[in-house]
């Protein structure tokens, strides 16, 4: 004992050193090895949240591609099928050109020149209604894409946050998504009859002090479609125009089929389609939406009359009376099929269209 008590007395301090060195690199070690851990924790943790990100970016990738593609391949071209039947059927220009091509001799002075004039009127509304017609219905399908992209952004990043698994989620009712889709036919179907008024109304504003022997040159033709849009945009309540496009946002709480009265609609269903019309209609009304369709129907105009220019003598100035017929042949090609329609590819190429639903797209709040 007394043996021990020495070998305390002589090394206490050393061992008590010894004791808290080894007490501390314990603890040390313990710490660091729950540092480790939690770091090793964290880094999964991580790992995970950048394959769910990758997830994420390749469904939003697939289904806005898909999206993309019914409107390439389905939704444009079907759109622009109809709306050029529906101008064709509604704007007779063929039958009064028949009229003073089958009334040469019979018809009386008066009489040609009141089947001129309204060839005239008739041939502007053509025109200037197919130029407007194509540009916002492109843009507005341009719009729908987008709007379809930002929800499957919301309601993807949303599902990740819940118990659902990915493949489970449904980001966006396939019903709702056709149904959204087919809206575009709204102007053909139900916004024809009061745009072509409207437009022709502005038409004869604007060409009132215009005589079939009035010469036009390039630049007087560009400034009097220019005026024609003009007069049409300006007149009525503001953003009249967009009625045309699409129908009123409380018929989009209807249910589409009233006979079934004994089945309630769903809820969500009705809710989603009307919040896919709502956010349409806000950016349509929107000033950077007002600006990128001034700028493309610009664009529009000066290159629909740049092809009449190479085909005419316009440069040096024709009268109205010989241009009637060039318009009438250079109109069809403002709507034609979406593959061979340069005024659809040149409101595609603009870099302000394009850098608008770049935004449009990107601007993604949750």
């Amino acid at each position: 004992m007394d043996l021990v008590r020495g070998f305390w007395r002589k090394h206490r301090r050393k061992i008590l050193v010894t004791t808290t060195c080894l007490g501390s690199g314990y603890l040390l070690y313990k710490l660091y090895n729950a540092h480790t851990r939690k770091l090793a924790d964290l880094e999964r943790e991580l790992a995970n949240e950048l394959e769910n990100d990758e997830i994420i970016k390749t469904q939003m990738k697939a289904h806005f591609e898909n999206i993309q593609m019914i409107a390439d391949s389905t939704t444009l071209p079907h759109a622009m099928r109809h709306l050029s039947s529906r101008i064709v059927e509604e704007i007779h220009v063929s039958s009064i050109m028949e009229k003073l091509s089958k009334g040469k001799g019979t018809l009386t002075p008066s009489e040609k020149l009141q089947l001129w004039n309204e060839l005239k009127i008739l041939s502007f509304t053509r025109m200037v209604l197919s130029l407007w017609s194509v540009t916002m219905l492109s843009l507005y399908i341009r719009v729908q894409v987008n709007i379809l992209g930002r929800h499957l952004y919301i309601d993807t990043a949303r599902g990740l946050g819940s118990s659902h698994l990915l493949e489970e989620l449904d980001l966006i009712d396939r019903d709702d998504e056709q149904k959204f889709l087919a809206s575009a036919d709204y102007l053909a179907s139900n916004g024809m009859l009061s745009l072509i008024s409207n437009m022709q109304s502005a038409v004869k504003e604007v060409l009132k002090g215009k005589q079939l022997k009035d010469v036009l040159t390039t630049k007087v033709l560009e400034e009097t479609v220019i005026r024609i849009l003009d007069v049409f945009m300006s007149t009525g309540s503001p953003h009249h125009w967009v009625d045309y496009l699409m129908m009123a946002q409380d018929a989009t709480m209807l249910p589409s089929d009233t006979t079934t009265t004994d089945v309630p609609s769903s809820d969500s269903t009705v809710s989603k389609f009307h919040l896919l019309i709502t956010e349409t209609r806000e950016v349509l009304t929107s000033t950077d939406f007002t600006n990128v369709a001034e700028i493309s129907l610009k664009s529009c105009t000066v290159a629909l009359v740049e092809e009449m220019e190479k085909q005419t003598g316009l440069a040096t100035g024709m009268q109205v009376a010989k241009l009637l017929p060039q318009i009438e042949k250079t109109t069809p090609e403002i709507s034609a099929e979406p593959e061979k329609n340069r005024f659809l590819q040149l409101i595609r190429d603009l870099p302000e269209v394009q850098l608008f639903f770049t935004l449009l797209y990107s601007n993604m709040p949750l």
